[in-house]
């Protein structure tokens, strides 16, 4: 095991990420911004280091500040946590170069599972059902057009370098096309630096259905269960729950099995998720499910997985990125009970989820049995403009279904978080939970749409 491991990644999940550490006595550097100088995560590190203003491109973004941190602090290690450079291969690169380790699959593999276009390829080669559409990047209006006439509409054009909800458009009609494609490929290029877009087939009532995976470089290679994320805004996560209330335990084995094939088929090594669309609705088949993506990097609800298997999954990738084997075989995974997730965002639903940075005059969270929030802020804490609007997780356990949910709601109503011009999204939570389709397990990636004027 490593004996000192740098986190470049700020908030709840460089305070998650230490705390695992600390229990394998493992010693942390936290590297910080300006703006966050007195973050909780900073001061729970064992050191921390200074990289930059409040900007991410000047602090979290800044590869030579960081490795620079690294080498200074004498960091074996760095966990890239979320977000940020977590699905860099450039920067996995960098610090092959200087001798440190990078807590993720291998720069090639990145680079392949990141790229949507490629990954599809990969995946389907591997056996893993793709929805109608392209393989390669559509590289003009014209084969835009000749892809639509063959796979029909609705369908959606999705930025092959995409991620987070961004770069995706859904084209209804024929008319709209061209617009869609030019405006794709031009965000594209914007947000991620690669214009490249590929076009599928868009089904109007899915699940989103994804399968948590950890391989070694020994040949393990386990999946743990699924968790449903279909509950969205914008093509965004809001809550996430394990198991899914529609996903048979066959099913879930042949989504488990597809997972753990694709992602050796890839040569992949620590946590990663395999994430599919599965088809809902009163005539879906029980077996219609299609692969979507692969992320390589641990997820933002991966403790939903946690609560119901009892795994540590940043243990896990700790113990695989210091050449050890996985501590658990497939016969050792069982799904106990249910979890879910809540993303408490400082956001106003009623303004399109506009973020509301601003000071948290109080932030009082939930507490009691089988209740987990993950959060790096505090009363006094400043919601930062530079940042994510995320600023806690809720995540809940019960014995079942129908108790998870009543507890997830008894802890909601705990939270007070108040500041001048803050919002957050808890009465959301509370009003999609208590929802009579949800409560039924009858959500799929519309259900905010159908249910909610927002």
């Amino acid at each position: 095991m490593f004996d000192k491991v740098l986190i470049a990644n700020r908030g709840e999940i460089a305070l998650r990420i230490i705390r695992t550490c600390r229990d394998l006595g493992v010693r942390t550097v936290a590297v910080h911004s300006t703006a966050d100088a007195d973050a909780r995560f900073v001061k729970a590190a064992d050191e921390a280091v200074h990289i930059g203003p409040g900007a991410p491109a000047r602090s979290y973004l800044n590869i030579p500040n960081i490795i620079g941190a690294a080498v200074r602090t004498g960091a074996q290690a760095i966990h890239p946590g979320y977000g940020f450079l977590s699905e860099d291969p450039y920067f996995a690169e960098i610090c092959a170069d200087d001798g440190i380790t990078f807590i993720g699959p291998p720069p090639d593999v990145m680079e392949n599972v990141g790229d949507k276009a490629t990954a599809r390829r990969l995946m389907t080669e591997a056996g893993l059902p793709l929805l109608p559409g392209t393989v390669e990047p559509v590289d003009s209006v014209e084969a835009a057009e000749a892809v639509a006439a063959g796979i029909g509409y609705p369908l959606i054009i999705k930025a092959a370098a995409g991620g987070g909800g961004r770069g995706i458009t859904v084209v209804r009609r024929p008319q709209d096309l061209r617009d869609a494609y030019t405006s794709t490929r031009a965000s594209a290029q914007a947000v991620f630096k690669n214009s490249a877009v590929y076009m599928e087939r868009y089904l109007e009532k899915t699940r989103h259905i994804e399968i948590q995976v950890v391989c070694d470089d020994f040949g393990g290679a386990v999946h743990l269960g699924e968790r449903d994320c279909s509950v969205q805004r914008r093509h965004q996560k809001l809550i996430e729950e394990s198991p899914s209330a529609m996903v048979t335990p066959e099913l879930r084995a042949r989504l488990g099995e597809a997972a753990v094939a694709g992602a050796r088929a890839v040569g992949y090594r620590g946590a990663g998720t395999v994430e599919f669309l599965v088809e809902a609705g009163e005539n879906a088949a029980e077996d219609a499910y299609w692969f979507m993506e692969m992320n390589a990097r641990i997820q933002v609800e991966h403790p939903v997985t946690e609560l119901v298997t009892g795994v540590d999954l940043v243990a896990e990738q700790l113990r695989v990125a210091a050449g050890g084997p996985l501590s658990v075989k497939q016969e050792d995974i069982e799904v106990r009970g249910h979890a879910i997730e809540c993303r408490i965002n400082a956001e106003d639903p009623a303004r399109n989820f506009a973020p509301t940075p601003g000071l948290l005059e109080t932030y009082t969270v939930p507490g009691g049995p089988w209740v987990r929030v993950d959060t790096d802020y505090a009363p006094g804490s400043r919601v930062s403009p530079y940042y994510d609007s995320m600023i806690g997780k809720l995540i809940v356990w019960g014995p079942d279904r129908a108790t998870c949910i009543d507890r997830t709601l008894r802890a909601l109503s705990e939270f007070d978080v108040s500041g001048p011009g803050v919002h957050t999204t808890v009465p959301l939570h509370q009003e999609i939970l208590d929802h009579p389709e949800f409560r039924r397990g009858d959500i799929a990636t519309d259900f905010l749409e159908r249910h909610f004027a927002l």
